[in-house]
Protein backbone atom coordinates (compact mmCIF):
# COMPACT_ATOMS: atom_id res chain seq x y z
CA UNK A 1 0.00 0.00 0.00
CA UNK A 2 1.05 3.52 -0.73
CA UNK A 3 2.26 5.39 2.30
CA UNK A 4 4.25 8.58 2.61
CA UNK A 5 5.58 10.08 5.78
CA UNK A 6 5.71 13.85 5.85
CA UNK A 7 6.72 16.04 8.72
CA UNK A 8 5.60 19.59 9.25
CA UNK A 9 5.42 21.93 12.19
CA UNK A 10 2.05 23.22 13.37
CA UNK A 11 1.81 25.32 16.50
CA UNK A 12 5.44 24.50 17.26
CA UNK A 13 4.77 20.73 17.28
CA UNK A 14 6.15 18.31 14.70
CA UNK A 15 3.46 16.07 13.21
CA UNK A 16 2.92 13.48 10.48
CA UNK A 17 1.32 15.04 7.44
CA UNK A 18 0.84 14.19 3.81
CA UNK A 19 -0.73 16.81 1.50
CA UNK A 20 -4.34 16.02 0.75
CA UNK A 21 -3.83 16.01 -3.00
CA UNK A 22 -1.21 13.26 -2.70
CA UNK A 23 -3.40 11.28 -0.32
CA UNK A 24 -6.41 11.55 -2.62
CA UNK A 25 -4.43 10.65 -5.74
CA UNK A 26 -3.26 7.44 -4.08
CA UNK A 27 -6.72 6.77 -2.67
CA UNK A 28 -8.22 6.93 -6.13
CA UNK A 29 -5.54 4.75 -7.71
CA UNK A 30 -5.44 2.04 -5.06
CA UNK A 31 -9.00 1.93 -3.74
CA UNK A 32 -11.54 3.77 -5.86
CA UNK A 33 -10.46 2.98 -9.42
CA UNK A 34 -10.52 -0.83 -8.89
CA UNK A 35 -14.16 -0.53 -7.77
CA UNK A 36 -15.10 1.09 -11.10
CA UNK A 37 -14.13 -1.62 -13.56
CA UNK A 38 -16.14 -1.12 -16.75
CA UNK A 39 -17.70 2.17 -15.59
CA UNK A 40 -16.92 5.24 -17.71
CA UNK A 41 -16.12 8.01 -15.25
CA UNK A 42 -14.19 11.10 -14.39
CA UNK A 43 -12.33 11.44 -11.10
CA UNK A 44 -10.69 14.46 -9.52
CA UNK A 45 -9.89 16.45 -6.43
CA UNK A 46 -11.43 19.81 -7.28
CA UNK A 47 -13.96 22.10 -5.63
CA UNK A 48 -13.83 23.27 -2.00
CA UNK A 49 -11.00 22.40 0.36
CA UNK A 50 -7.59 23.87 1.11
CA UNK A 51 -5.93 20.78 -0.36
CA UNK A 52 -7.35 21.62 -3.80
CA UNK A 53 -5.27 24.81 -3.88
CA UNK A 54 -2.41 23.02 -2.07
CA UNK A 55 -2.61 25.25 0.99
CA UNK A 56 -3.41 22.48 3.47
CA UNK A 57 -1.17 21.71 6.45
CA UNK A 58 -1.48 19.36 9.41
CA UNK A 59 -3.86 21.90 10.93
CA UNK A 60 -6.25 21.27 8.02
CA UNK A 61 -6.69 17.66 9.08
CA UNK A 62 -8.71 18.64 12.17
CA UNK A 63 -11.91 19.02 10.12
CA UNK A 64 -13.35 18.50 6.61
CA UNK A 65 -10.21 16.65 5.54
CA UNK A 66 -9.27 13.11 4.53
CA UNK A 67 -8.87 10.87 1.47
CA UNK A 68 -11.33 12.40 -0.99
CA UNK A 69 -12.31 11.79 -4.60
CA UNK A 70 -15.02 13.43 -6.66
CA UNK A 71 -16.43 10.89 -9.11
CA UNK A 72 -18.39 11.92 -12.19
CA UNK A 73 -20.62 9.36 -13.92
CA UNK A 74 -23.67 9.59 -16.21
CA UNK A 75 -26.69 10.81 -14.30
CA UNK A 76 -28.61 7.54 -14.60
CA UNK A 77 -25.74 5.64 -12.98
CA UNK A 78 -25.07 7.88 -9.96
CA UNK A 79 -27.08 5.85 -7.42
CA UNK A 80 -25.75 2.51 -8.68
CA UNK A 81 -22.10 3.60 -8.65
CA UNK A 82 -22.42 5.33 -5.30
CA UNK A 83 -23.79 2.17 -3.69
CA UNK A 84 -21.03 0.05 -5.21
CA UNK A 85 -18.24 2.38 -4.14
CA UNK A 86 -19.51 2.94 -0.61
CA UNK A 87 -19.91 -0.81 -0.11
CA UNK A 88 -16.36 -1.45 -1.30
CA UNK A 89 -14.50 1.20 0.70
CA UNK A 90 -12.17 -0.01 3.45
CA UNK A 91 -12.61 1.58 6.87
CA UNK A 92 -9.24 3.32 6.60
CA UNK A 93 -6.71 4.28 3.97
CA UNK A 94 -3.10 5.09 4.88
CA UNK A 95 -4.25 5.45 8.48
CA UNK A 96 -7.09 7.85 7.69
CA UNK A 97 -10.82 7.01 7.96
CA UNK A 98 -12.60 6.86 4.60
CA UNK A 99 -15.81 8.15 6.19
CA UNK A 100 -15.34 11.44 8.00
CA UNK A 101 -16.96 14.75 8.85
CA UNK A 102 -17.09 17.01 5.82
CA UNK A 103 -18.86 20.38 5.85
CA UNK A 104 -20.81 19.41 8.96
CA UNK A 105 -21.97 15.96 7.80
CA UNK A 106 -20.47 12.49 8.21
CA UNK A 107 -20.03 11.00 4.74
CA UNK A 108 -17.69 8.88 2.62
CA UNK A 109 -14.69 10.58 1.10
CA UNK A 110 -16.00 9.59 -2.34
CA UNK A 111 -18.74 11.81 -3.77
CA UNK A 112 -20.52 10.46 -6.85
CA UNK A 113 -22.32 12.96 -9.06
CA UNK A 114 -23.06 13.99 -12.64
CA UNK A 115 -20.56 16.44 -14.15
CA UNK A 116 -22.98 18.98 -15.65
CA UNK A 117 -25.04 19.18 -12.46
CA UNK A 118 -21.95 19.60 -10.33
CA UNK A 119 -20.59 22.38 -12.54
CA UNK A 120 -23.91 24.22 -12.52
CA UNK A 121 -24.09 23.89 -8.75
CA UNK A 122 -20.62 25.34 -8.25
CA UNK A 123 -20.61 27.94 -11.03
CA UNK A 124 -24.19 28.58 -12.07
CA UNK A 125 -23.55 27.22 -15.60
CA UNK A 126 -21.77 24.44 -17.47
CA UNK A 127 -18.67 25.86 -19.22
CA UNK A 128 -18.66 23.03 -21.76
CA UNK A 129 -21.68 24.74 -23.32
CA UNK A 130 -19.84 28.05 -23.69
CA UNK A 131 -18.98 30.86 -21.29
CA UNK A 132 -20.84 34.16 -21.61
CA UNK A 133 -19.74 37.56 -20.38
CA UNK A 134 -22.11 37.27 -17.42
CA UNK A 135 -20.70 33.83 -16.66
CA UNK A 136 -17.16 35.18 -16.49
CA UNK A 137 -18.06 38.12 -14.28
CA UNK A 138 -20.49 36.43 -11.88
CA UNK A 139 -18.29 33.54 -10.69
CA UNK A 140 -16.09 34.40 -7.69
CA UNK A 141 -12.34 34.04 -8.09
CA UNK A 142 -12.29 31.38 -5.38
CA UNK A 143 -14.73 29.20 -7.32
CA UNK A 144 -12.80 29.66 -10.58
CA UNK A 145 -9.63 28.60 -8.76
CA UNK A 146 -11.37 25.58 -7.23
CA UNK A 147 -12.48 24.29 -10.63
CA UNK A 148 -9.26 25.00 -12.54
CA UNK A 149 -6.78 23.93 -9.84
CA UNK A 150 -6.60 20.62 -7.98
CA UNK A 151 -5.98 17.51 -10.06
CA UNK A 152 -7.88 15.30 -12.47
CA UNK A 153 -7.11 11.61 -11.86
CA UNK A 154 -9.22 10.28 -14.73
CA UNK A 155 -11.17 11.97 -17.53
CA UNK A 156 -12.96 9.00 -19.04
CA UNK A 157 -16.43 10.37 -19.77
CA UNK A 158 -15.64 11.28 -23.37
CA UNK A 159 -15.55 14.74 -24.90
CA UNK A 160 -16.32 17.31 -23.80
CA UNK A 161 -15.32 16.06 -20.37
CA UNK A 162 -13.85 17.38 -17.18
CA UNK A 163 -10.62 18.68 -18.70
CA UNK A 164 -12.62 20.51 -21.36
CA UNK A 165 -14.63 22.27 -18.64
CA UNK A 166 -11.44 23.25 -16.81
CA UNK A 167 -9.74 24.44 -20.00
CA UNK A 168 -12.70 26.71 -20.80
CA UNK A 169 -12.19 28.51 -17.48
CA UNK A 170 -8.40 28.49 -17.29
CA UNK A 171 -8.23 32.26 -17.69
CA UNK A 172 -10.27 35.25 -18.79
CA UNK A 173 -10.56 36.19 -22.46
CA UNK A 174 -8.16 39.06 -23.18
CA UNK A 175 -10.71 41.90 -23.12
CA UNK A 176 -12.48 40.56 -20.03
CA UNK A 177 -9.08 40.38 -18.36
CA UNK A 178 -8.43 44.02 -19.27
CA UNK A 179 -11.81 45.01 -17.84
CA UNK A 180 -11.29 43.19 -14.54
CA UNK A 181 -7.80 44.67 -14.21
CA UNK A 182 -9.12 48.16 -14.98
CA UNK A 183 -11.76 47.83 -12.26
CA UNK A 184 -9.11 46.61 -9.82
CA UNK A 185 -6.94 49.65 -10.58
CA UNK A 186 -9.98 51.83 -9.91
CA UNK A 187 -10.36 50.26 -6.48
CA UNK A 188 -6.83 51.43 -5.71
CA UNK A 189 -7.45 54.86 -7.24
CA UNK A 190 -10.61 55.44 -5.17
CA UNK A 191 -8.75 55.35 -1.84
CA UNK A 192 -5.04 55.86 -2.52
CA UNK A 193 -4.77 59.39 -1.00
CA UNK A 194 -6.70 58.46 2.16
CA UNK A 195 -3.89 56.95 4.30
CA UNK A 196 -2.09 60.28 4.11
CA UNK A 197 -5.19 62.38 4.66
CA UNK A 198 -6.22 60.33 7.70
CA UNK A 199 -2.72 60.55 9.13
CA UNK A 200 -2.48 64.27 8.52
CA UNK A 201 -5.38 64.91 10.92
CA UNK A 202 -3.94 62.55 13.54
CA UNK A 203 -6.07 59.51 12.68
CA UNK A 204 -3.37 56.86 12.47
CA UNK A 205 -5.91 54.10 13.13
CA UNK A 206 -7.98 55.22 10.16
CA UNK A 207 -4.84 55.52 8.07
CA UNK A 208 -3.81 51.98 9.01
CA UNK A 209 -7.25 50.57 8.16
CA UNK A 210 -7.30 52.21 4.72
CA UNK A 211 -3.67 51.23 4.15
CA UNK A 212 -4.49 47.60 4.85
CA UNK A 213 -7.46 47.77 2.47
CA UNK A 214 -5.20 49.15 -0.24
CA UNK A 215 -2.63 46.42 0.43
CA UNK A 216 -5.34 43.82 -0.15
CA UNK A 217 -6.35 45.45 -3.43
CA UNK A 218 -2.75 45.53 -4.62
CA UNK A 219 -2.31 41.85 -3.72
CA UNK A 220 -5.35 40.96 -5.77
CA UNK A 221 -4.16 43.17 -8.62
CA UNK A 222 -0.76 41.50 -8.61
CA UNK A 223 -2.27 38.02 -8.81
CA UNK A 224 -4.60 39.07 -11.62
CA UNK A 225 -1.70 40.55 -13.56
CA UNK A 226 0.06 37.17 -13.31
CA UNK A 227 -3.03 35.26 -14.49
CA UNK A 228 -3.94 33.82 -11.11
CA UNK A 229 -7.42 33.89 -9.62
CA UNK A 230 -7.06 35.50 -6.16
CA UNK A 231 -8.23 33.12 -3.44
CA UNK A 232 -10.39 34.23 -0.55
CA UNK A 233 -8.92 36.10 2.42
CA UNK A 234 -7.44 33.17 4.34
CA UNK A 235 -5.12 32.21 1.47
CA UNK A 236 -4.49 35.57 -0.23
CA UNK A 237 -1.09 36.15 1.37
CA UNK A 238 -0.07 32.53 0.80
CA UNK A 239 -0.97 32.80 -2.88
CA UNK A 240 1.10 35.96 -3.28
CA UNK A 241 4.06 34.43 -1.46
CA UNK A 242 4.08 31.45 -3.85
CA UNK A 243 4.00 33.60 -6.96
CA UNK A 244 7.44 33.89 -8.59
CA UNK A 245 8.95 37.34 -8.39
CA UNK A 246 6.65 38.55 -5.61
CA UNK A 247 9.14 38.82 -2.74
CA UNK A 248 9.88 42.54 -3.14
CA UNK A 249 6.19 43.37 -3.54
CA UNK A 250 5.32 41.39 -0.41
CA UNK A 251 8.09 43.16 1.49
CA UNK A 252 6.77 46.59 0.49
CA UNK A 253 3.21 45.67 1.42
CA UNK A 254 4.36 44.14 4.69
CA UNK A 255 6.16 47.38 5.54
CA UNK A 256 3.02 49.37 4.75
CA UNK A 257 0.78 47.19 6.93
CA UNK A 258 3.26 47.18 9.84
CA UNK A 259 3.98 50.93 9.66
CA UNK A 260 3.37 53.05 12.74
CA UNK A 261 3.04 56.34 10.89
CA UNK A 262 1.25 57.40 7.74
CA UNK A 263 4.47 58.52 6.06
CA UNK A 264 6.04 55.08 6.53
CA UNK A 265 2.78 53.52 5.35
CA UNK A 266 2.81 55.68 2.24
CA UNK A 267 6.42 54.70 1.56
CA UNK A 268 5.56 51.01 1.52
CA UNK A 269 2.43 51.47 -0.57
CA UNK A 270 4.24 53.69 -3.06
CA UNK A 271 6.90 51.05 -3.64
CA UNK A 272 4.17 48.43 -4.14
CA UNK A 273 2.26 50.62 -6.58
CA UNK A 274 5.35 51.21 -8.69
CA UNK A 275 6.09 47.50 -8.82
CA UNK A 276 2.63 46.41 -10.03
CA UNK A 277 2.63 49.33 -12.49
CA UNK A 278 5.78 47.85 -13.97
CA UNK A 279 4.14 44.43 -14.16
CA UNK A 280 1.25 45.87 -16.13
CA UNK A 281 3.57 47.63 -18.54
CA UNK A 282 5.49 44.42 -19.15
CA UNK A 283 2.24 42.51 -19.74
CA UNK A 284 1.69 44.77 -22.79
CA UNK A 285 -2.09 44.79 -22.32
CA UNK A 286 -2.35 48.54 -22.82
CA UNK A 287 -0.36 51.64 -23.62
CA UNK A 288 2.59 52.03 -21.25
CA UNK A 289 2.14 54.37 -18.30
CA UNK A 290 4.67 56.17 -16.12
CA UNK A 291 5.42 53.79 -13.23
CA UNK A 292 6.40 56.54 -10.78
CA UNK A 293 4.18 57.84 -7.98
CA UNK A 294 3.30 61.52 -7.99
CA UNK A 295 1.67 64.13 -5.71
CA UNK A 296 -2.08 64.02 -5.24
CA UNK A 297 -2.87 67.39 -6.83
CA UNK A 298 -1.15 69.98 -4.61
CA UNK A 299 -1.50 67.93 -1.44
CA UNK A 300 1.51 66.26 0.24
CA UNK A 301 0.40 62.69 -0.50
CA UNK A 302 1.99 60.37 -3.06
CA UNK A 303 -0.25 58.27 -5.30
CA UNK A 304 0.13 56.19 -8.44
CA UNK A 305 -3.14 57.57 -9.89
CA UNK A 306 -4.63 54.18 -10.65
CA UNK A 307 -7.19 55.73 -12.97
CA UNK A 308 -4.42 56.20 -15.56
CA UNK A 309 -3.88 52.45 -15.74
CA UNK A 310 -7.60 51.70 -15.72
CA UNK A 311 -8.18 54.14 -18.58
CA UNK A 312 -5.34 52.71 -20.64
CA UNK A 313 -6.68 49.19 -20.23
CA UNK A 314 -10.20 50.13 -21.23
CA UNK A 315 -8.88 52.07 -24.23
CA UNK A 316 -7.33 48.81 -25.44
CA UNK A 317 -10.59 46.84 -25.22
CA UNK A 318 -11.91 45.87 -28.63
CA UNK A 319 -15.04 43.96 -27.62
CA UNK A 320 -17.96 46.41 -27.72
CA UNK A 321 -19.92 44.52 -25.06
CA UNK A 322 -17.00 44.69 -22.63
CA UNK A 323 -16.19 48.30 -23.50
CA UNK A 324 -19.79 49.27 -22.71
CA UNK A 325 -19.81 47.85 -19.19
CA UNK A 326 -19.96 50.24 -16.21
CA UNK A 327 -16.61 50.42 -14.36
CA UNK A 328 -17.73 48.16 -11.51
CA UNK A 329 -16.07 44.85 -12.23
CA UNK A 330 -16.71 41.21 -11.45
CA UNK A 331 -18.65 39.92 -8.46
CA UNK A 332 -15.57 39.93 -6.17
CA UNK A 333 -15.16 43.64 -6.94
CA UNK A 334 -18.84 44.31 -6.26
CA UNK A 335 -19.08 42.63 -2.86
CA UNK A 336 -17.15 40.66 -0.27
CA UNK A 337 -20.21 39.08 1.35
CA UNK A 338 -19.45 35.39 1.79
CA UNK A 339 -23.15 34.55 1.97
CA UNK A 340 -23.59 36.03 -1.49
CA UNK A 341 -20.39 34.73 -3.08
CA UNK A 342 -21.05 31.10 -2.16
CA UNK A 343 -24.52 31.13 -3.74
CA UNK A 344 -24.23 31.13 -7.57
CA UNK A 345 -27.81 32.29 -8.11
CA UNK A 346 -27.30 35.30 -5.82
CA UNK A 347 -23.89 36.15 -7.30
CA UNK A 348 -25.32 35.92 -10.78
CA UNK A 349 -28.37 38.07 -9.99
CA UNK A 350 -26.31 40.79 -8.31
CA UNK A 351 -23.75 40.89 -11.11
CA UNK A 352 -26.43 41.02 -13.81
CA UNK A 353 -28.25 43.85 -12.03
CA UNK A 354 -25.10 45.88 -11.38
CA UNK A 355 -23.69 45.54 -14.89
CA UNK A 356 -26.95 45.62 -16.84
CA UNK A 357 -26.42 42.13 -18.27
CA UNK A 358 -29.11 39.59 -19.02
CA UNK A 359 -29.24 36.84 -16.38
Amino acid sequence: MWFANRWCKVGGVMSDFVPGIELSRAFYGEVVAPLLSGVAHGAALIGPGSEVLEFDTARSADHDWGPRVLLFVPGERVAEVEAKVVAGLPERFAGFPTVFGYHGALRPGVTVTELGGWLRGRLGFDPREGVTLLDWLSVPWQRLAEVTRGEVFCDGLGEPGLEAARAALRWYPQDVWRYVLACQWRRVWQEEPFPGRCGEVGDELGSAVVGARLAREVMRLALLLRRRYPPYAKWLGSALARMPGSAELAESLGSAVAARSWREREEGLSAAYARVAGWQNRAALAERQDERVRPFFDRPFRVIDGERFAGALMAAVGDAAVAGLPPLGCVDQLTDSTDLLVAPERARAVTAAALGLTA
